[in-house]
């Protein structure tokens, strides 16, 4: 199913689209990011953790090899500069198991969070989803609106708050959405929901720390990730995210939108 003046892409399509948009194939993330956060991972790092409570006896040559098998980075240790790749079948292949969880939500009309650190990029993505869940009859949760919690930015602690936008949960600092990958607000959410006497959500449909801290918690997690986001890989190679989609994750939000047509008709919202 498309929206009005929506073209869905046929595979083929999406595939030449994702990499001339660099969302995959040669990406714009630097190398050196990359391997910096991978190495951030591996010490435990919360910011770098996403909330996801990863096997302390991970090490930089295995999260390598996890990355250049679930997300398609160079598996080369010696390549430490210049930018880095994504394997656009990788990519294909996530967004068709996330079309997966996706339609079995609508079918069964479940309980839905929707979430984003990446509302310069990714927002138009995510307000398309949780519009199609609803329309089906999910119930689209927003548990602990207006929570607010300090954020360390830069050496600096930051006021931020939840906010919801179409039932999409964000972080603000009340005069603009933040990029976040605190695990902090989901974990809140969570938290409200199991003080009000409600189940987990069934699924949620997110990316950073919003996606780890629910996979964390059990819930089965569908979420964005890019080759500098090691943990939602390894969140996957160890059971805890059901889908991880490697992709940019912030490109310009208009090139997401063949992506995200695609997805929407093969979960059939």
């Amino acid at each position: 199913m498309s929206g009005p003046g929506t073209t869905v892409p046929t595979r083929a399509e999406l595939r030449e689209h994702l990499v001339a948009s660099r969302i995959a194939g040669d990406v714009a993330t630097p190398r050196e990011n990359n391997l910096r956060s991978y190495r951030r991972v591996v010490t435990g790092d919360e910011y770098a953790s996403f909330g996801l409570d990863l096997d302390p006896y991970w090490r930089f040559d295995g999260v390598l090899e996890v990355m250049a098998r679930r997300c398609g980075v160079s598996p080369d240790p010696e390549f430490v500069t210049g930018d880095d790749t994504i394997d656009v079948e990788l990519t294909l292949e996530a967004l068709d198991a996330a079309a997966d969880q996706l339609e079995k939500a609508a079918r069964t009309q479940a309980r839905v969070i929707v979430a984003t650190g990446h509302p310069a990029g990714l927002l138009p993505v995510h307000l398309a989803v949780a519009a199609r869940l609803r329309a089906a009859g999910c119930q689209l949760l927003a548990p602990a609106a207006g929570w607010k919690y300090e954020e360390w930015r830069r050496s600096t602690e930051e006021l931020r708050e939840i906010r919801y936008v179409a039932d999409v949960a964000m972080v603000s600092n009340r005069g603009e959405l933040c990029h976040t990958h605190s695990a902090l607000p989901m974990r809140e959410m969570l938290r409200r929901l199991d003080r009000a006497g409600e189940a987990l959500p069934d699924l949620v449909f997110a990316d950073h720390g919003w996606a780890g801290a629910a996979g964390a918690a059990g819930v089965t997690v569908v979420g964005f990730a890019d080759s500098n986001d090691p943990a939602m890989f390894l969140g996957a190679e160890e059971g805890k995210v059901a889908v991880a989609v490697p992709l940019d994750d912030n490109v310009p939000p208009h090139l997401y939108g063949p992506m995200t047509a695609y997805l929407l008709a093969g979960a059939g919202i």
